[in-house]
């Protein structure tokens, strides 16, 4: 997953393993032993869909190549971004580099050379079902037959002129190619690794934020303790204990007559179990773009040694859109928390620290109206993270009749760590406002870091200022894993 981080985010450059073209070589013998044999192979020698039982005709099977792409090129709506669709291009060549799709070899270097040139197709993102990505990915290849648009240098041109811009020809395709291009979930998958980036981004933000709140309430860390936490079996209830130990290791709360009370809020006193399983199920998500990109997804799937070509449901993503949905509801569950969090540290009654953490009184707002942007975001959230579900309309003469919905599932889950993001900036300001207020106290070993990266991107609050922008710039630092590198010379440490 790392190597789709760095193509799409950071335009790495591409270059195919020496052992790839002999793994497609062979592939590729086999569909053309299985076309001389005259078998009957899905997209090979049939029609697609429901056309399955039309069989193709030896002059027809090479015009039926471009037209099978063409013909599914039906995406509408806002395109993806240029991350994205770089994203897209490099989950569908590692799954070509496993060798079963069948695909002739040199369609693979077209596919590296457009990645390693900064071709990027437009492609629209609605369309796709997650029972194979067909339509995201025939409008990605689109500029392979000359056709399509592409963004290059800047500039938006119909495809075939984009790949001559770039010096990259043509290539010519063989039978099986236009289905071997296609018959894959790498809208899904790419996209997927690009969520499970940001939302352990967003989790981390959202952990230390929350942590970072702690301090500011003067919290009673008793719930921490790890004799308690020892006497509950869940693996995310004791993660979460033992992070916010680590990360409050030194601090003054430690001290017996620090906390403010006996028992605080719930959401103060539930963040390891809450935070803890939320970084289980990003865990869990993250796992599964890992399996599908070291899987091959292909169908029909080329089997080298047995010398066949077998249809096969590899394509399926049933696994990795329910792992979404749970991480998506799992990371809704930590922004109720700090939306929460957020409110109560500005309520005098309740922290001893002026309201709305301003010094002035009522002649000034102070984070007062920040209560509206966390209480937003956090509604949000809490509507993208509703499932989905999967589909119910049958589509092909009903053939398909079932669909896992992971495009969308993937989208809206990014959605929601973009979202939690922002949350966790906002509480990290907020908090880190109630901590100075409360004077010369000793932080610990993490809420420290904390502290100072807030410091480090939004100066204290005294006379009301547009506060919006401010939580828009720690939101794109944490994004971009600022918070993150400030930490990692010991978060590994408190691992358990």
């Amino acid at each position: 997953m790392e190597a789709i981080w760095l193509i799409a985010l950071d335009a790495a450059p591409v270059r195919l393993h020496d052992s790839v073209a002999s793994r497609l070589e062979a592939a590729r013998a086999v569909v053309s032993r299985a076309l001389n044999r005259g078998d009957s192979v899905y997209g090979l020698t049939t029609g697609l869909g429901a056309a399955v039982d039309t069989r193709l005709d030896a002059d027809a099977i090479p015009a039926f190549q471009a037209r099978a792409i063409r013909a599914r090129a039906v995406g509408v709506g806002e395109p993806l971004s240029t991350v994205e669709v770089r994203a897209l291009l490099a989950a569908r060549l590692v799954a070509i580099c496993h060798g079963a799709s069948g695909l002739s070899p040199a369609l693979a270097e077209t596919i590296a050379a457009m990645l390693n040139a900064g071709v990027h197709p437009v492609v629209r993102r609605i369309g796709s079902l997650g029972q194979a990505d067909l339509s995201p990915l025939a409008q990605a290849f689109l500029p392979l037959i000359g056709e399509g648009e592409c963004e290059f240098r800047g500039a938006l041109l119909p495809g075939g002129e984009a790949m001559a811009a770039a010096g990259i020809a043509l290539p010519v395709l063989g039978p099986k190619d236009g289905l071997a291009l296609l018959n894959t979930n790498a809208q899904s998958v790419g996209l997927g690794a690009l969520a499970v980036d940001a939302m352990n981004k967003a989790l981390d933000a959202g952990f230390m934020a929350g942590v970072l709140s702690l301090e500011a309430f003067r919290a009673n860390l008793s719930p921490l303790d790890e004799g308690l936490a020892d006497m509950r079996p869940l693996l995310g209830h004791r993660v979460g204990a033992a992070w916010l130990r680590g990360l409050l290791a030194g601090s003054d709360l430690f001290k017996p007559g620090t906390a403010r009370r006996l028992q605080d809020p719930l959401s103060f006193r539930c963040l390891a179990p809450v935070a803890g399983h939320a970084r289980n199920a990003v865990a869990a998500a993250s796992h599964a773009v890992e399996n599908e990109l070291a899987s091959a997804p292909d169908s029909p799937a080329v089997l080298v040694e047995r010398d066949i070509l077998l249809s096969s449901v590899n394509f399926d993503t049933t696994e990795l859109a329910l792992t979404f949905e749970a991480a998506g509801l799992a990371l809704s569950h930590l922004a109720a928390t700090s939306a929460a969090r957020i409110v109560k540290l500005m309520n005098a009654g309740m922290t001893d620290l002026p309201r709305f953490l301003t010094r002035h009184g009522g002649s000034h707002s102070g984070f007062a109206t920040t209560q509206k942007t966390a209480a937003a975001l956090e509604a949000e959230i809490r509507h993208l993270a509703l499932p989905l579900g999967a589909m119910t309309l049958p589509v092909a003469d009903g053939v398909e009749d079932y669909a896992p919905m992971t495009p969308a599932i993937v989208e809206k889950t990014h959605a929601i760590a973009r979202r939690l993001a922002r949350l966790a900036a906002v509480e990290l300001v907020v908090a880190a406002e109630a901590v100075d207020l409360r004077g010369a106290i000793t932080l610990g070993r993490g809420t420290a870091v904390a502290h100072a990266f807030v410091r480090g991107h939004v100066a204290r609050l005294d006379d009301d200022r547009p506060m919006g922008r401010d939580y828009e710039t720690l939101a794109l630092a944490i994004e971009a894993g600022d918070l993150l590198r400030a930490g990692l010379a010991w978060l590994p440490e408190i691992d358990p």
